[in-house]
């Protein structure tokens, strides 16, 4: 008799589920799907960048127009707090004190309107800055003119500080005070809703004034634009 067989029957093989194969065909998917629908969102921001700077340069805007109209100056007075006399005043202790009100005319030669930001003036004596007014910003349309008020209160400017005691004697002696005025007006085509690049305005204004009559006498303004 052939001797017995310790051969048992051949080991069964099972197979792997193929779960990676199907997760990286998946991720693969998943990817060319993020990948198409940025390259549209790019292309349709491209168009609408391309419609809105078509626009613009069929409108042909031009910059704003920022005029300094009218200049007061209301409540001039000289304070010291260890003698109200202002003729025995002690110049290392007094102070001046008023209030000084800009006009400026805001024109729109556009055919669309401009949006305003938020703009800063600064009121100076020979380099003493006396104060700033603040100019919220507004929407203005096209082919108009607005006026813009903005008032600077000038408190309690130690007579010893710069050049304050000079001012006081040009208002006193000759009813003429000189200041200038400068100041950053920024501002924004708008086009079917969208806004352009920034335009600004720099005003610079050299100016007399008269206190007695809170008139202003003459001005002299520089305005440097960008165009758009």
């Amino acid at each position: 008799m052939p001797p017995p067989s310790h051969h048992g029957p051949p080991p069964v093989r099972h197979q792997q589920p193929y779960y990676r194969s199907y997760s990286s065909s998946s991720s693969a998917s998943l990817k060319g799907c993020c990948c198409c629908l940025f390259l549209l969102l790019a292309f349709l921001a491209l168009v609408v960048l391309a419609v809105v700077l078509i626009v613009i340069l069929a409108v042909k805007p031009k910059k704003p127009q920022f005029d300094l109209q009218q200049v007061a100056v209301m409540n001039m007075g000289i304070t010291s707090p260890d003698n109200p006399n202002p003729s025995v005043m002690d110049p290392t202790t007094a102070s001046l004190s008023f209030t000084i009100r800009l006009l400026f005319t805001a024109g729109n030669p556009n055919k669309v309107g401009i949006r305003y930001g938020e703009s800063s003036f600064m009121v100076m004596y020979k380099g003493l800055p006396l104060g700033t007014a603040t100019v919220p910003g507004f929407y203005q349309d096209a082919h108009s003119t607005r006026n813009v008020e903005a008032t600077i209160a000038v408190d309690r400017v130690n007579l010893m500080q710069g050049n304050a005691a000079d001012l006081v004697k040009e208002a006193s002696l000759n009813d003429r005070v000189e200041l200038t005025v400068k100041g950053d007006v920024s501002a924004k085509i708008r086009v079917m809703n969208f806004d352009s690049p920034g335009v600004q305005v720099s005003v610079n204004c050299g100016i007399g004034i008269s206190p007695r009559k809170q008139a202003l006498i003459y001005k002299q303004c520089g305005f440097d634009g960008l165009t758009v």
